[in-house]
């Protein structure tokens, strides 16, 4: 019979104090900030390592936008806008294949439907819409009862849960954001071209900042995170050392 070793008693206690430590106060994290500056990718990870629920804001409002196209909804009419959003269920589906939540629409699996381009040129102005974004937010505060949530978006850390305890803003020079998405997109449709996405970044950017309902901005209590130069893992410890200080001051407070 082989023989098997027993699980050192100091790397067990330290599986468990390291459990007790990030689940003894569960917090809430925010992380907004530009396109295709990480967002998503930071707080996957994030809530992977801490076992926290990741609910991506952006994705609702994409599912929302696909909705309106494919039953060609007139968005500045505020009563079809209405009457539509009465029709519409998002779910977050936790994937046990690719081990990651997956946004379903109507009990559709829209996942990789909304990353389109298509989606993207519209999405900004579906999301400036005020009633699609009193009931994008309605939705999102219910995931934060419990706290334990990492969320990305535009208007987290100013609008939907404005007294998290850690909110994040994220930046990046925009050329290093331009090519970060193209690699993305490029992936999925070999035709697109640079110059649409630089074009569509600056668009989005433009109407994320300047749409009268919620526009992106820093919270003012929020750290600022610039991973221009950074690479994904850097990134991921300076925001986990963040976390670790934040729940050290609520446990000790």
């Amino acid at each position: 019979m082989p023989y098997s070793a027993a699980p050192c008693p100091t790397v067990t206690f330290r599986r468990v104090f390291y459990f007790c430590y990030y689940m003894a106060k569960k917090i809430i994290i925010t992380i907004d900030g530009w396109s295709s500056c990480g967002k998503s990718t930071l707080a996957k990870q994030l809530a992977k390592k801490l076992g926290y629920v990741y609910v991506d804001s952006g994705a609702m409002y994409r599912a929302i936008t696909l909705y309106f196209l494919r039953n060609h909804i007139d968005w500045t009419d505020k009563k079809e806008v209405k009457q539509a959003l009465r029709s519409i269920n998002l779910e977050f589906i936790f994937n046990t294949n690719s081990q990651e939540s997956e946004t379903h629409l109507n009990g559709e699996n829209v996942e990789y439907v909304i990353r389109d381009l298509v989606i993207a040129e519209k999405v900004s102005d579906v999301a400036a819409i005020k009633e699609v974004r009193k009931f994008a937010v309605a939705q999102q505060k219910k995931t934060g009862v419990k706290k334990g949530i990492v969320m990305d978006g535009r208007d987290i850390g100013t609008e939907v849960f404005p007294k998290a305890e850690l909110k994040i803003f994220m930046t990046a020079d925009n050329a290093v954001r331009v090519q970060r998405r193209f690699k993305e997109l490029f992936e999925k449709n070999p035709n697109i071209t640079i110059e649409e996405v630089k074009n569509n970044l600056e668009m989005r950017d433009y109407l994320d900042s300047h749409r009268e309902i919620s526009p992106l901005r820093k919270a003012k209590d929020a750290l600022v995170l610039d991973n221009t130069d950074l690479t994904e893992n850097q990134q991921f410890q300076k925001a986990l050392e963040w976390v670790k200080k934040k729940i050290s001051l609520k446990i000790n407070g």
